[in-house]
């Protein structure tokens, strides 16, 4: 069956309904990711946080978050009561959906968006593990990422 309901592309080739519907939710990901990280970080500057960190691990197809530590100086210290306006994109919707969040819900969204963008599938298999640090003075995530695989070697000999 064919889908009749196909725009060209600028080469001639025909693009599905489904793949301009993936374009725009990939598209609208993206800027909401923007939109979302600087609300982090805007809402939890004032509070003189400097850092946050948030450990994740995850084999044989399934991940987690294992902790998230807030810092301000050289301390961990409890999590803020702040909310933070996060938004997120739904798949075959124009508008994104709308909650307010924790800190640490948001750090783990974000978190989970990170690894989404560079190493889909970080769960599957041998896995993942690392941190995603906040960097507040700089306003910059970083993600100190560790794959897991199994490696075999194989020797044939014959005399």
């Amino acid at each position: 069956m064919s889908n009749t309901n196909q725009a060209p592309l600028s080469c001639g080739a025909p693009i599905s309904d489904w793949e301009l519907q993936n374009a725009a939710y990939e598209t609208l990901k993206a800027e909401l990711f923007a939109l979302n990280k600087v609300a982090f970080f805007d809402a939890i500057t004032p509070l003189g946080v400097i850092k946050v960190v948030v450990t994740f691990d995850g084999y044989g197809d399934s991940g987690q978050i294992e902790s998230i530590e807030i810092r301000a100086g050289g301390d961990a210290i409890a999590e803020p009561t702040v909310m933070i306006e996060f938004a997120e994109a739904e798949w075959g919707q124009a508008e994104p959906s709308r909650s307010s969040v924790s800190i640490a819900s948001a750090a783990e969204r974000l978190t989970y968006d990170v690894l989404e963008r560079t190493h889909s599938g970080w769960e599957n298999s041998d896995g993942a593990y690392g941190d995603v640090t906040f960097d507040v003075g700089a306003r910059e995530i970083t993600l100190d990422y560790n794959e897991r695989y199994t490696s075999s070697e194989n020797y044939v000999h014959t005399f």
